[in-house]
C-alpha cells in the first residue's frame, strides 16, 4: 500500500487527489495532509481519511483544527508552519508526496521530499521554475522519482518512451529519438476577445475558464498564458529539451493535452477529457493504470479539433517567460515572483489585466540576474522581485487615479 502525503490538500489538485485515492482504498493510505488556512475543509478530510499528520500554515487555523479533532476523538496530530511541512514531506511513513501548494511556499517541502528519496508528484510549478537546477540536483541526491501532474507535462511524459526518468539525465530526450515537444494551450477566456478590450477585462471574466475548473490565480495565468510560459520552463527541466525544441500551440478544445514529435516524423499525443484526475491517477499508479473517475471520450461527438498559432500581441507573457528562460540563473524566479504580485493586484482590482505583463517586463528589465547557486539566493531574488513589482503596481495605480477627471 502506497502511503501518501498531500501538500495543498484543500486546493483543486489536493481534493482531486483525495478523490482518486478514495476510489482505491486497497492501494493508497493518506498519512499526511497539509493546507494553508482552510481548517474547515481540512477537518472534513481528516474525518474521511484519518491521516497521522495534518499541517496548517496559519497558527489560528491549526489551533481550531486541533481543538475540533480532539473534540471528535480523532487521533490526527496537528502541526503548524513551514518546518512541519518539510518534516512530513520527508517522513519515513510517507512513500509519495503530492506537491500541490501554489507559489514559493511549497518549494522547501518539495525539495525536502526529493532529498528524502520520495516519489514526488509535482503539481507545484515553482520547484522547477524558480530553482530548476537546485531541484534536479536534489532529485539526484536523494534518488527520488519525479512524476509530473500538470496535464501538459503528464501528456508529454506519457508520449515519451517507457522508462524515461524526469528531471534526471539531460541527454535522455535526444537519445529517445524525440525532436520536439508541443504543449497545447486552450487560449483561455480571452482567445478571441478584441485586443482593445483586454485592458478592461475583469477578474471575473479572467477566471471564467472555458474548459477547466481551477483556482483564481492559475485561471488568470491561463488567461495571460503565463501558465504556458512557466510550463515551457518546466518542460526544459523535466525532459531535458532545449527551449528551441519546445513549442506552444493553441488548441481550444483541450482534448489533446500535449504531443511529442519524433525524428522519424511520428507524433505521439495524449488525449483525454479536461479533468485533472486523469494525470493524477497516472502518476499515482505509474507505470500501472487505475480508474480515475473520469469518463471516456466520445469521439463521435467531439467534432473537429482545432489548432492555432499563438498571437504574441495577445499573450506577451509567453515571450517574457522565454526571455527569462534564455537569461537563466535567477531570472525565472524573478519572473515568477513578479507575476504573482501582478496577478494578485489584478484580482484586487489595483491593476489592469494588460498591466500584468507590463509589470513583469519592468521587473525583468531592472533586476540583476545572477547564476543560481543556492535556495537562499532564490528567496532573495523572490523578495527583491516582489518589492520591485509592488512598486510598479503602485505607480500604475497612482497614474490611473490621476488620469480620472
Amino acid at each position: 500500500m502506497k502511503r501518501l502525503a498531500i501538500l495543498g490538500s484543500t486546493g483543486s489538485i489536493g481534493t482531486s487527489t483525495l478523490d482518486v485515492a478514495a476510489r482505491h482504498p486497497d492501494r493508497y493510505r493518506v498519512t499526511a495532509l497539509a493546507a494553508g488556512k482552510n481548517d474547515a475543509l481540512l477537518l472534513e478530510q481528516c474525518r474521511a481519511f484519518e491521516p497521522l499528520h495534518a499541517v496548517l500554515a496559519d497558527a489560528a487555523a491549526a489551533e481550531r483544527l486541533d481543538r475540533n479533532l480532539r473534540r471528535e476523538g480523532l487521533a490526527t496530530q496537528v502541526r503548524q508552519g513551514p518546518a512541519a511541512l518539510e518534516e512530513i514531506a520527508a517522513a519515513s511513513e510517507v512513500d509519495a508526496v503530492m506537491a500541490a501548494i501554489v507559489g514559493a511556499a511549497g518549494l522547501p517541502a518539495t525539495i525536502a521530499a526529493a532529498r528524502a528519496g520520495k516519489e514526488v508528484l509535482l503539481a507545484n510549478k515553482e520547484a522547477l521554475v524558480m530553482s530548476g537546477a537546485l531541484f534536479t540536483a536534489s532529485l539526484a541526491e536523494g534518488g527520488a522519482t519525479l512524476l509530473p501532474i500538470d496535464s501538459e507535462h503528464s501528456a508529454v511524459f506519457q508520449s515519451l518512451p517507457r522508462g524515461f526518468e524526469c528531471g534526471r539525465d539531460g541527454t535522455q530526450f535526444e537519445r529517445s529519438g524525440a525532436r520536439r515537444i508541443v504543449l497545447t494551450a486552450s487560449g483561455g477566456p480571452f482567445r478571441t476577445t478584441p485586443l482593445e478590450r483586454l485592458a478592461r477585462a475583469t477578474p471575473e471574466q479572467a477566471c471564467a475558464h472555458p474548459n477547466w475548473v481551477m483556482g483564481r490565480k492559475i485561471s488568470v495565468d491561463s488567461a495571460t498564458m503565463m501558465n504556458k510560459g512557466l510550463e515551457v520552463i518546466e518542460a526544459h527541466w523535466l525532459f531535458g529539451a532545449a527551449l528551441e525544441a519546445i513549442e506552444v500551440v493553441l488548441h481550444p478544445q483541450s482534448v489533446i493535452h500535449s504531443m511529442v514529435e519524433y525524428r522519424d516524423g511520428s507524433v505521439i499525443a495524449q488525449l483525454g477529457a479536461p479533468d485533472m484526475r486523469t494525470p493524477i491517477a497516472c502518476a499515482l499508479a505509474w507505470p500501472e493504470r487505475i480508474a480515475s473517475g473520469v469518463g471516456p471520450l466520445d469521439f463521435a461527438s467531439l467534432g473537429k479539433l482545432e489548432f492555432e498559432r499563438v498571437d504574441p500581441a495577445r499573450f506577451p507573457c509567453l515571450r517574457l517567460a522565454a526571455e527569462a528562460m534564455r537569461r537563466g540563473g535567477t531570472a525565472p524566479a524573478a519572473l515568477n515572483a513578479a507575476n504573482e504580485v501582478a496577478v494578485e493586484a489584478f484580482l484586487g482590482r489595483r491593476l489592469a489585466f494588460t498591466g500584468i505583463a507590463e509589470v513583469i517586463e519592468a521587473v525583468l528589465a531592472e533586476i540583476t540576474v545572477e547564476p543560481l547557486a543556492s535556495l537562499e539566493q532564490v528567496y532573495a531574488v523572490d523578495i527583491e522581485a516582489r518589492g520591485l513589482a509592488s512598486r510598479f503596481v503602485a505607480r500604475r495605480a497612482q497614474a490611473a487615479s490621476h488620469a480620472i477627471p
